[in-house]
């Protein structure tokens, strides 16, 4: 069970990422329930999936059984692959921002050139402020320890006009948080 503390975390961190623009969802952690949200997500496309840094690798355990899934994808492939999915080590609940690990696997192709962004956080990685990821309090010190991006809703820009998305990355940014 969680805390009052923790509840008022998780909210303020879904109301800042909705309010930055990004889907947000909360659903229990278990393989079934991640499958079938990231299924709902994605439709009949092809999906590139950067494999777990942070989260057990058996929560996608059923998903990568789904032959749209691609995790060794060819250069045509990441060209072409419209969502790209990765976890997240940590939340920023003021923020509505997600840090993304970019130093091994594909989450950088799948967090940045794609039209789709889906992350994928645990619950408990939820911090307060953008300091807290750079403490040796939070996270065992992840953040110190490693290069990342992070991700405050979908790409935009209105350096010559109108607000438009996905100019820079992707468009949409969908955030699953595992409960």
């Amino acid at each position: 069970m969680q805390s009052k503390r923790d509840e008022d975390l998780i909210k303020q961190f879904i109301e800042s990422a909705k309010s930055a623009a990004a889907f947000v969802e909360l659903i229990p952690s278990n393989a079934e329930s991640l499958n079938n949200s990231l299924i709902a997500a994605t439709g009949n496309e092809m999906i590139l999936l950067a494999e777990p840094d942070d989260l057990d690798p058996e929560l996608f355990s059923i998903f990568k059984l789904n032959k749209n899934v691609v995790t060794e994808p060819t250069k045509e492939q990441i060209s072409n692959i419209k969502t790209g999915i990765t976890d997240a080590f940590c939340a920023i609940a003021n923020t509505g921002s997600v840090c993304v690990s970019v130093t091994k696997n594909l989450s950088s192709p799948a967090s940045m050139l794609t039209r789709q962004h889906i992350v994928i956080i645990d619950v408990n990685t939820i911090v307060q402020k953008p300091r807290d990821v750079f403490s040796d309090s939070y996270l065992e010190g992840k953040g110190l320890k490693r290069s990342f991006s992070i991700i405050t809703g979908p790409s935009a820009t209105a350096d010559m006009g109108p607000l438009v998305r996905g100019v820079h990355g992707p468009g949409k940014l969908h955030i699953i948080i595992l409960d």
